[in-house]
């Protein structure tokens, strides 16, 4: 029932901002831990694919510092080295989002908040699992110098 509401909610949401043409902005974090693995999570919205953590920036908030929130609210891992790497466009889900992409390092374990996100894991980026979303695959691909940054997200 919890998930049918996450959703239902997840689905008013994105028409809202489809309709109001709404400017967003918002972060995404490539966190890795000590052994050079990324963490990714499956959110309890949306499709089912393995993503960065991310969310919305909050009034009178900085970049970092929602990066930095959302990663710790979504998986329960505190983040340091938080360093900014790119900023993106997005039109998905007819918002106009402005996305900050940062990278940073986790220790602990990650521990999936159960509303948001049902999955928070660590993986190796050379042994990725086949439902990472392609936008992930994308700034991974950056990340790694194996393409060029694209504006778009």
């Amino acid at each position: 029932m919890k998930n049918a509401v996450i959703q239902f909610l997840y689905r008013c949401r994105r028409l809202a901002l489809r309709v109001l043409r709404l400017k967003t902005r918002g972060v995404k974090v490539m966190v890795f831990n000590p052994a050079g693995e990324l963490l990714l999570v499956r959110n309890a919205y949306g499709k089912s694919h393995l993503v960065l953590p991310g969310g919305g920036i909050g009034f009178r908030e900085s970049p970092a510092d929602a990066g930095a929130r959302e990663v710790r609210e979504e998986t329960g891992v505190a983040v340091e080295r938080l360093r900014p790497v790119s900023v993106h466009r997005s039109q998905a889900e007819g918002k106009r989002d402005t996305i900050h992409l940062f990278t940073a390092r986790g220790e602990n374990e990650p521990h999936p908040d159960g509303v948001e996100v049902t999955e928070a894991r660590f993986f190796p980026l050379d042994s990725l699992p086949d439902n990472v979303s392609k936008a992930t695959l994308r700034r991974i691909a950056e990340y790694r110098g194996e393409q060029p940054v694209s504006e778009s997200w």
